[in-house]
C-alpha cells in the first residue's frame, strides 16, 4: 500500500525522504513523488509514475533541496496511475499533503469546495484534504488548528502529512485507521508510515493512537487525542537493524525470506518452549486464564494469513478437542456471526494494519467474544495494540509482497496456540513434551527441504509455458495446496488453483489434460492411500502429475508421474511448515523463468490498509 516519508531537520531532507521511500517500495505502489520547503521558504515538489528509480532520475534533472519535507509512493484506488494523481497533492499559499488511505466521503467535500472556487486537477480523494485544509486554515489561521478541523470532518481511513509555506518550522500528522509512526532524532524529527522507512536515521519511535493528531518540529513534538486533549505516546526503541531490510547476496527479496525460514521459525520458538513445555505467558500475562476458560475459537484473516488459521483448524480440533471456525476478515466483518459462548477471537496478520482484519478485530470486541489474540509480526501495529493477548511471531522484516518466513511463522506460531489449549484442556505432560519436540524440530527439517531448491530449479522449467496448475491436498495439507497456488499466481501470473484432492471427480477433472500440471503435497499421513486414489484419477485422464512425497510414501515415479523426495519423518504436525517450502521455491522458479518482477509483482501491495 501507498507509503509516506516525511522530516524536518537543520539539513537538506530530501536525500532521507528518497531513501525513505527506497525502504517502503515492498509495500507496492504506481508513482512517487516530494515536496520540500526550500531555503527561501518556497514549496518545491517533483512527481512520477512508476518506481522510486524514476523519481530519482527527475530530482537528478531538477534538483530540489530543503529542511522540510514530505514524500509518498502511492498505489491507486481513486484514479488511475498518473503523474497529476500522485502525492503530494497541493493547495493554494503552498499547502502540500500526502495521505494513505480512502476517504469514503470526500464526492460530498468536493462539490461544497467546488461551490467555493477550488480548482482540482487531480481525481484522487487526497486532493479533497489539500482544500479543506486551506479552507479552514483561511479562517483559523493556524495549520495544527485547520488540520483537526478537517480530519474532523472526514470519513473513511486516513494516515496524513501536511507541510505549508506559512508554518515553514512544522509537519503536522494525523492518523484514523492508518499507522504514523514519528522518529525522533537530535535537533530532528521524522515521520512515516512504517518503522522500516526511518530505520538509517533514528531507532527511536512514537506510534500514534487511532484519532491522533500531532505537530511535529525539529525540537518539540505536541500529540492531541481524538478528544483534543494533550496526549503523551510512550518512546519506543526498536530493536530493527538499518540492513535488516537489505538483500545481501540473494537475487532477490524473496528468495532470501525463504532461506531466513529455519532462523526465523528459531526465533518465534525462543523464550516460549523450555524444559520440553509451552509457556502460555508468552499470550500474555491472562493468558491461561483465557485458554482455560476456552470452549470454541473463531480465526479471522486475509491471503496467505487465512491459509495459516486453516491449517490451525485442523490441529485445534484434532488436539485441542475445541471446535474451530476460519473466516476470511472482509467476508466475517459484514455479517452478525452467533457467538458461542467462551469463544476465543484469533486474528492473523503479517503487518497488523490489514483493513479487513482491523475492522473485524473491532467489530469483535463489541460481540461478546471471551478475548482477542493477535499473531503478528509487527510488535508497534494497530492489530498488536488493541488486542488482549498476543504472539509476535519474530519472522523480521518481510519485503517480497509474495508471503514466505511470515506465513511459516505464523504456522509455527499457531502450533503453540494448539498446545497452549490442549494444555489447558487436558493433555499429559508427555504429549506436551511430544508436541514442543515437533515443534523445534522444524527449523531442521526446513533447511533439509531447502536443498532442494537446485532440484525444483530443473522442475520449473517444465512450468515455464503453461498457463494453468492445479494444486492437491488433503486434510490439513488442502490449505498447504490453496497457498501453493497462491504463491505461482502471485508472482508468475500463471493462472493456479487449489483444492482439495477429493474434490477432484466433482468438477475439477474436467480441466485436467496432458497441458495442466497437477502438483500434489503427499506427507505420511492418514490421508495418504486416500491422496493416491485421487492422484490414479488424474494420470487417468492424462494428466502430468508433480508429486512431493515423504520417502515412505510409496508413490513412484513413472511415465506422468514425477516425484520429489522430501525429508524423512515429518509428523503430521509438522508437515504444513515443512511441505510449504518447495512450493514457495517452485513458485520463486517459474516466476524467474517468466520474467516477472518476483518482490513486487503487479497489482499487488504487501500491506493492505484499505478495503
Amino acid at each position: 500500500m501507498c507509503g509516506i516519508v516525511g522530516a524536518i531537520a537543520d539539513r537538506n531532507i530530501v536525500p532521507i525522504l528518497v531513501e525513505g521511500l527506497r525502504r517502503l517500495e515492498y509495500r507496492g505502489y504506481d508513482s512517487a513523488g516530494i515536496a520540500a520547503l526550500n531555503a527561501n521558504g518556497q514549496l518545491r515538489r517533483i512527481r512520477a509514475v512508476g518506481k522510486v528509480k524514476v523519481l530519482q532520475d527527475a530530482l537528478l534533472e531538477s534538483p530540489i533541496e530543503g529542511a522540510v519535507g514530505i514524500a509518498h509512493t502511492r498505489w491507486a484506488t481513486h484514479g488511475v496511475p498518473s503523474e497529476r494523481n500522485a502525492h503530494p497533492h497541493v493547495s493554494r499559499d503552498g499547502i502540500a499533503i500526502v495521505h494513505n488511505g480512502i476517504i469514503e466521503n470526500h464526492e460530498e467535500l468536493r462539490e461544497e469546495l467546488l461551490k467555493l472556487d477550488y480548482t482540482f486537477t487531480s481525481e484522487t480523494d487526497t486532493e479533497v484534504i489539500a482544500h479543506r485544509i486551506h479552507y479552514h486554515k483561511r479562517k483559523l489561521g493556524d495549520l495544527f488548528r485547520a488540520v483537526r478541523a478537517t480530519v474532523a470532518e472526514l470519513e473513511g481511513a486516513y494516515a496524513l502529512a501536511v507541510i505549508s509555506e506559512d508554518s515553514p518550522d512544522t509537519i503536522v500528522v494525523a492518523r484514523a485507521g492508518c499507522p504514523v509512526v514519528v522518529g525522533l532524532g537530535e535537533q530532528e524529527n521524522f515521520v512515516a508510515s512504517d518503522v522500516s522507512a526511518l530505520l538509517p536515521v533514528t531507532r527511536r519511535f512514537m506510534f500514534l493512537e487511532e484519532g491522533d493528531v500531532a505537530e511535529i518540529r525539529r525540537t518539540a513534538i505536541r500529540v492531541l487525542d481524538s478528544e483534543g486533549n494533550t496526549a503523551r505516546r510512550p518512546v519506543r526503541e526498536s530493536e530493527l537493524s538499518a540492513d535488516a531490510a537489505e538483500k545481501g547476496d540473494f537475487e532477490h527479496y524473496m528468495l532470501k525470506e525463504i532461506y531466513e525460514q529455519p532462523r526465523a521459525i528459531a526465533q518465534t520458538l525462543e523464550e516460549r518452549v523450555a524444559g520440553g513445555k509451552l509457556l502460555e505467558a508468552a499470550f500474555g500475562p491472562s493468558a491461561t486464564e483465557v485458554f482455560r476458560r476456552t470452549e470454541a475459537v473463531q480465526i479471522v484473516a486475509c491471503g496467505t494469513s487465512y491459509h495459516a488459521g486453516a491449517v490451525a483448524k485442523y490441529c485445534i480440533e484434532q488436539i485441542a478437542r475445541i471446535p474451530c471456525w476460519v473466516e476470511i476478515a472482509s467476508e466475517y466483518r459484514y455479517r452478525n456471526p452467533v457467538v458461542p459462548k467462551n469463544t476465543l477471537f484469533v486474528s492473523i496478520s503479517q503487518s497488523g494494519e490489514t483493513a479487513d482484519t482491523l475492522a473485524a478485530l473491532r467489530m469483535a470486541k463489541k460481540a461478546g467474544y471471551l478475548s482477542t489474540l493477535a499473531i503478528c509480526n509487527v510488535p508497534e501495529s494497530s492489530l498488536v495494540r488493541e488486542s488482549d493477548l498476543v504472539l509476535l511471531t519474530r519472522a523480521g522484516p518481510e519485503i517480497g509482497v509474495a508471503s514466505t518466513k511470515a506465513f511459516t511463522t505464523q504456522l509455527v506460531a499457531l502450533g503453540m496456540l494448539v498446545v497452549a489449549l490442549a494444555k489447558c484442556h487436558g493433555i499429559d505432560a508427555e504429549r506436551e513434551r511430544g508436541l514442543v519436540h515437533r515443534l523445534l524440530e522444524i527449523p531442521s527439517l526446513i533447511e533439509k527441504t531447502l536443498h532442494l531448491d537446485e532440484t525444483i530449479k530443473e522442475l520449473a522449467k517444465r512450468f515455464a509455458d503453461k498457463h494453468h496448475a492445479l494444486f492437491l491436498g488433503r486434510g490439513q495439507m488442502y490449505p498447504i495446496a490453496l497457498e501453493g497456488a497462491l504463491k505461482l499466481k502471485e508472482i508468475s501470473y500463471i493462472h493456479a488453483e487449489g483444492y482439495p484432492a477429493g474434490e477432484l471427480k466433482h468438477g475439477p477433472l474436467a480441466l485436467v489434460d496432458a497441458d495442466m500440471p497437477v502438483i500434489a503435497v503427499a506427507p505420511n499421513n492418514d490421508l495418504l492411500e486416500k491422496l493416491k486414489s485421487n492422484l490414479q484419477e488424474v494420470r487417468a485422464r492424462g494428466g502430468e502429475l508433480f508429486v512431493f512425497a515423504d520417502p515412505d510414501s510409496g508413490i513412484q515415479a513413472s511415465d506422468g508421474i514425477t516425484v520429489i523426495t522430501m525429508p524423512k519423518h515429518v509428523t503430521h504436525f509438522q508437515a504444513p511448515a515443512v511441505y510449504t517450502i518447495p512450493l514457495q521455491l517452485l513458485a520463486y522458479h517459474c516466476a524467474l523463468l517468466k520474467g516477472t518482477d518476483v518482490d513486487q509483482p503487479r497489482n499487488l501491495a504487501k500491506s493492505v490498509t484499505v478495503e
